[in-house]
């Protein structure tokens, strides 16, 4: 039995007017809560999401930049979207409205709300994803395991996993007309240099990446819409450049060893 049918169990034996009534104890109380992942990591949220969720699945973990700040994931479509969930004390906040209790923030998910993110995108949560998962316990046997002499070291063990920061929709690019629909062209953001706000276009909302053979010209049609492709584009290349830091460093490390 999961702690998903354990809550269950609980609340068919207690007053339901007293469950989840009491503002003191509600923070201890989200322990119970089925769907509530605790230091639940964002990257994590969003490879449980993308990979075993579907659109409209969500959770609750706690947000890295604040005590009494939660974060709600929540899978929409092909990618995920986080949003702030305030534990005042006394109150939970949520959007724009305020619950007295988390039985009252719990009740109103129980209804499958519609929730609508800056750059317009319009999610039913539907689906809460429970903490605690039933895995099978098959295990393959190993057959062969042998050291290859390669020279290595635990120091080049260098995690080298890509970020999952996603983020997905339309751009308008200025160049010439292109009837087909299909991709023309795949951009590396590791030729990438930078990416800024453009005022330079007629059009309005607009950005460049700026690549060593090119500049492109992206615009979006809202400023929010454009802010936030630049933020996650920025975060994604500072990323990039953090794996390479670490790998030139080893690199280094290893060039100046003398004997």
């Amino acid at each position: 039995m999961g702690r998903a049918e354990l809550l269950e169990g609980k609340m068919g034996t207690q007053d339901p007017s007293d469950l989840w009534s009491r503002p003191d104890e509600d923070a201890e109380l989200l322990q119970d809560l089925g769907w509530y992942h605790g230091n639940l990591t964002r990257h994590a949220a969003e490879a449980l999401l993308l990979s075993n969720g579907c659109d409209g699945s969500y959770l609750l973990r706690d947000s890295n930049e604040q005590s009494g700040l939660y974060s709600l994931s929540v899978r929409a479509k092909d990618s995920v979207k986080h949003f702030h969930v305030e534990y005042t004390g006394y109150s939970f906040k949520f959007g724009f409205n305020e619950y007295s209790s988390l039985k009252d923030f719990v009740k109103h998910f129980a209804n499958q709300p519609l929730i609508g993110s800056e750059t317009g995108n319009l999610i039913v949560l539907k689906h809460p994803y429970p903490r605690k998962v039933e895995e099978p316990s098959i295990y393959e046997s190993v057959r062969v395991h042998t050291a290859m002499q390669t020279g290595r070291t635990e120091s080049d063990l260098v995690p080298t996993a890509p970020s999952l920061g996603t983020k997905e929709g339309y751009l308008t690019k200025q160049g010439g007309l292109v009837k087909s629909s299909d991709p023309i062209r795949i951009l590396d953001l590791k030729e990438c240099s930078a990416v800024q706000f453009d005022y330079s276009q007629e059009r309005v909302n607009c950005f460049c990446l700026v690549f060593p053979f090119r500049t492109f010209y992206l615009c979006a049609k809202t400023g929010v819409e454009a802010d936030e492709w630049i933020k996650i584009l920025r975060w994604k290349l500072s990323q990039i450049r953090k794996q390479l830091d670490q790998r030139d460093g080893t690199i280094r490390s290893r060039s100046f060893i003398f004997k």
